[in-house]
């Protein structure tokens, strides 16, 4: 992959305190990107900023922590809006902060399913509040850090919080068929990308041996570059542009899922 400068950019990178969004977030830094690495608590995501300066001589002026508990929408909320205030201009947002689904059905303080919620709705709501700062002009743009197992995946358009059949595997897979199916929405320029499996805290959920985390992170850094053009709803299989599942691509679901997550976070939209 070309080194390209990003010294002009602002980039936001969820779950960035291990894992993908840490070597992503790592990836951006030494092309020069200002990069706002989010953690579940400020704490963490401080820690990991003075790692990546410890570990990588990064500047840590360019490195900016920022905490939200993803399983509590008012955090994100509270995220986005520091994040409007702060860095009116961001250019890229990254998807990427994860959870597996617990073994036993768990919901959140919110009344959704755990994977549900941090995967996807947190995702959600969090790129709509941040519509107004993601730039509009050439390179803004919003990349979701997916999986290929949203091809196994189904929306419980009655039930999607699982509460009659719940699986774990089925309930993650949900989550990343529907932050895929986002990637299509109108309101935003957006890709997803499944990064290859990797050695990371989901790797138990595909049952196979995972490359380097860094690995993973240029599939996901190449996609923040501004001289990469995307084009709205495509979806990458590492750096190779493939069809995703065909439901991904169905106008009526896109539709459908932003009606269902609008009413699962109409309290903090």
């Amino acid at each position: 992959m070309s080194v390209f400068d990003l010294s002009s950019r602002t980039v936001l990178v969820t779950g960035a305190t291990s894992g993908i969004g840490y070597e992503t977030a790592r990836q951006l830094a030494e092309r020069g990107a200002t990069v706002l690495l989010h953690g579940r608590t400020i704490e963490e995501a401080l820690a990991a900023a003075d790692a990546l300066v410890a570990t990588s001589g990064l500047d840590a002026a360019r490195l900016i922590g920022l905490g939200a508990d993803f399983a509590r929408l008012e955090e994100v909320e509270a995220l986005a809006r520091r994040v409007v205030a702060d860095h009116p201009h961001l250019d890229v947002l990254v998807n990427n902060a994860a959870t597996a689904a617990p073994e036993r059905h768990t919901l959140t303080a919110d009344g959704n399913e755990l994977a549900f919620q941090v995967n996807f709705l947190a995702h959600y709501l969090l790129t709509c509040l941040l519509e107004p700062a993601i730039t509009s002009g050439v390179g803004g743009r919003v990349v979701n850090v997916s999986s290929s197992l949203h091809r196994t995946a189904s929306i419980q358009w009655s039930d999607p919080q699982r509460a009659r059949r719940y699986s774990r595997l089925a309930a993650y897979a949900q989550s990343q068929l529907a932050l895929t199916v986002f990637a299509a929405d109108p309101r935003v320029a957006a890709v997803s990308v499944h990064p290859g499996v990797c050695e990371t805290g989901l790797l138990p959920l595909y049952g196979v041996e995972g490359g380097p985390a860094a690995e993973g992170a240029t599939h996901v850094v190449r996609l923040c570059d501004p001289a990469v053009e995307i084009v709205n709803g495509a979806y990458y299989d590492r750096d190779q542009r493939v069809d995703p599942a065909p439901v991904a691509a169905e106008d009526r679901t896109v539709k459908r899922l932003s009606k269902l997550a609008d009413e699962l976070v109409a309290h903090h939209a």
